[in-house]
């Protein structure tokens, strides 16, 4: 158990990074007039500079010998960073043209996304709140769309792409900082040929804008790197279930800096859709609480009748009354090692069930969702420690 004051700062992590991500529309109209494939270029190699210095301090170079010796996972590292290189793209263009209150949106629904992706590709089983929720996401799109005149892509490519770099952390499975120094390793060299190629044609903006532009492009790699910082650090503080409603902190930031600072059109199929998405975010987090609290109690019986019930004394029994379990003397008999077959049950069942009440998933169950990262990643568990939000 984390004591109160570690609990209380890591809620103060995670509302810290949750924000950052949250407010982040707010910045990157100021690296105008760069475009978005140059700020996104700018992203990666400044991460990347930024990240190596944090691991070299750190000491943190283990984990390079055995990624470059398992080319399986180097191939997942790539796929990881080419999702998210559109991740990120198209949220930086969506944000400077207009549009921070579709890309919030997108950021709303990956929770969903992420569900439907676990029944879809690993053959998960929902609830009946996840169905649901899942349901009344769908409709959700289709009054958007019906609002749109076409369905929202912007929504709907961020939030899927960051569900596929969910799906694909997981199965990478290695930490938050170590992976964004794998992916942007992976960007970096693209990037900067692409920065070269900008300033040789003369249509960079790098140096051109002043000293204060360029220290704003530089500072791309601090807006990416202290959140996700902050997010490791709440991550091994609270539960994941505190983690999972904080995610949504993100998204709320980025759909009130949308309507009430860059003033976008809310008309009324937009509102009504938000509103259907919204509907089933609330039911997916009912549910998910619902679902921890009888996880954890569950956990608790069990592991109080194991306690209650006690050793019991060996006692040696005739060969062909023992079970299979038992261990033979030459003798012929069996004997015991002192707990019964329902007790070993019970304690068994306690261990397998007694993690769920600190690890509930927050709007699901399924393997895939963590808790969630995004541009703020949204999505839940494990999964969410592993990738982050990574706006």
């Amino acid at each position: 158990m984390k004591s109160e004051k570690e609990q209380r700062a890591g809620l103060l992590y995670g509302i810290g990074a949750y924000g950052m991500w949250g407010l982040v529309p707010l910045f990157w109209p100021l690296l105008k007039p760069s475009g978005a494939m140059e700020i996104l270029a700018h992203r990666m190699v400044w991460s990347l500079a930024l990240v190596a210095v944090a691991l070299l301090a750190l000491r943190r170079w283990g984990w390079v010998r055995e990624l470059v010796r398992r080319p399986r996972k180097l191939g997942l590292i790539a796929v990881a960073a080419t999702v998210i290189t559109v991740n990120w793209g198209l949220y930086i263009w969506s944000v400077n043209s207009g549009h921070v209150v579709e890309a919030s949106l997108g950021y709303f629904i990956n929770p969903l996304v992420t569900i439907a992706m676990g029944v879809l590709l690993l053959k998960e089983r929902l609830r009946p709140a996840q169905w649901a929720a899942v349901g009344i996401g769908l409709a959700a799109v289709l009054v958007l769309a019906i609002g749109y005149g076409q369905p929202p892509w912007i929504s709907l490519t961020l939030a899927f792409s960051f569900a596929t770099y969910g799906l694909v952390k997981k199965k990478v499975n290695i930490g938050g900082l170590e992976s964004l120094a794998a992916e942007t390793a992976i960007q970096f060299l693209p990037a900067l040929a692409f920065l070269v190629w900008l300033g040789a044609n003369g249509t960079g903006t790098f140096g051109g804008q002043g000293a204060g532009h360029a220290a704003l492009l530089a500072a791309t790699g601090l807006v990416t790197a202290v959140p996700l910082v902050c997010f490791g650090a709440a991550a091994i503080r609270v539960p994941l279930s505190t983690l999972g409603l904080l995610q949504y902190l993100a998204p709320v930031f980025q759909f009130l800096l949308g309507v009430l600072y860059f003033h976008e059109a809310m008309p009324a199929e937009r509102w009504a859709g938000f509103a259907l998405v919204w509907l089933a975010l609330t039911c997916l987090t009912w549910d998910a609480l619902r679902t921890a609290r009888r996880n954890k109690a569950e956990a608790l019986r069990l592991a109080a009748l194991a306690t209650a019930s006690g050793p019991q004394p060996a006692a040696a029994t005739p060969a062909a009354a023992m079970p299979e379990t038992g261990t033979v003397r030459q003798t012929g008999t069996a004997t015991r090692t002192g707990t019964t077959p329902s007790q070993t049950g019970a304690v068994d069942e306690a261990r397998r069930i007694g993690p769920q009440a600190v690890t509930a998933p927050q709007t699901g169950t399924t393997p895939l969702t963590g808790a969630v990262g995004q541009e703020p990643a949204a999505g839940t568990g494990r999964a969410a420690q592993e990738a982050g939000p990574t706006a």
